[in-house]
């Protein structure tokens, strides 16, 4: 037990000799996973993220591996595959907490709300439908089931308002396969529904694509803004490396690459985002409160 503890000892020692050395060496030992949550495919999320997943092994000087990880598999592959590290939306965050005391790092910046975003209800202009009242007796399409914009917020403003989806709804349901977020914005957009649950973020990122318009749509009620999605590290990651993966986060400018199969890539373009922001586990209270009053994960009571 005594050359058990050593060893280890001597390994932290190593890991943080590396760290305070600011070493690019990366070292030849066995890599850390790092967990990164599924929004399309795994195809989409390697490309999303393996370039930031260089970045942090050059920063950082240890071996990473970019795991990527179905939304609701993440709770229960999360002990059994030892993600020393997670990116997640950030009510994922709050259930790896709860269940496992995983660790706030920091959160990604994307669009105008910067480290946050919002969840809105929509209708097609000249539907008739113009407020949250209207939606009585409609269909509605909701995004992932743990999606904190995509869901649980819009789940959550009908409740505020009296208004119970599942009595009070003609019909809701969630769309097949990837680009569900895209996919509920356009099932309104085609009028095969009534309602959509749209995050924000969706709405302005579209609307500067040019795949929809502002005004093509009402916006019945919006969320307030909450944590968008979050980077977390396992419970007894050592401290000194989980101060500088958070260090090397907020460093990230938008000029830094990497080289991924002979080509330099720009890190935060690749990942879809703007940079990285350190919030406090407080922020995430708002949606916290939302899970309670929709009786969602991890307050779910049955």
């Amino acid at each position: 037990m005594k050359r058990i503890r050593h060893l280890r000892h001597l390994a932290l020692l190593l890991i943080a000799g590396l760290l305070l050395a600011g070493c690019e060496e990366i070292s030849n030992g066995p890599p850390l996973r790092i967990g990164y949550m599924n929004c399309n495919s795994e195809k989409e999320t390697l490309q999303r993220f393996l370039p930031l997943t260089r970045y942090l092994e050059k920063k950082l000087g240890i071996r990473l591996e970019a795991v990527p990880v179905d939304t609701q598999d993440f709770d229960e592959r999360f002990d059994k595959e030892k993600f020393a590290f997670t990116h997640t939306n950030s009510l994922l965050y709050i259930i790896l907490k709860e269940n496992h005391a995983l660790q706030l790092v920091a959160a990604d910046k994307r669009g105008q709300f910067g480290a946050r975003t919002a969840g809105a209800i929509i209708s097609r202009k000249g539907s008739g439908i113009t407020k949250l009242e209207d939606v009585r007796g409609k269909r509605m399409v909701f995004g992932p089931q743990l999606a904190p914009t995509g869901y649980l917020a819009q789940y959550d403003l009908m409740l505020r308002a009296g208004i119970d989806p599942e009595k009070d709804l003609a019909y809701y349901g969630i769309p097949q396969g990837s680009f569900k977020h895209e996919k509920v914005i356009y099932g309104v957009y085609f009028g095969e529904y009534d309602l959509a649950a749209a995050p924000v973020l969706d709405l302005e990122i579209m609307a500067r694509e040019g795949k929809i318009s502002a005004d093509d749509f009402h916006i019945l009620a919006q969320s307030p803004i909450i944590p968008y999605c979050t980077f977390g590290a396992a419970e007894g990651t050592d401290p000194e490396l989980v101060k500088k993966f958070r260090q090397a986060l907020m460093e990230l400018t938008p000029e830094d690459t990497v080289e991924i199969d002979g080509e330099q890539v720009k890190v935060l373009k690749a990942g879809w985002m703007d940079g990285f922001e350190q919030l406090i586990d407080a922020d995430y209270d708002p949606i916290r409160e939302m899970a309670r009053r929709a009786n969602m994960p991890p307050y779910q009571q049955f």
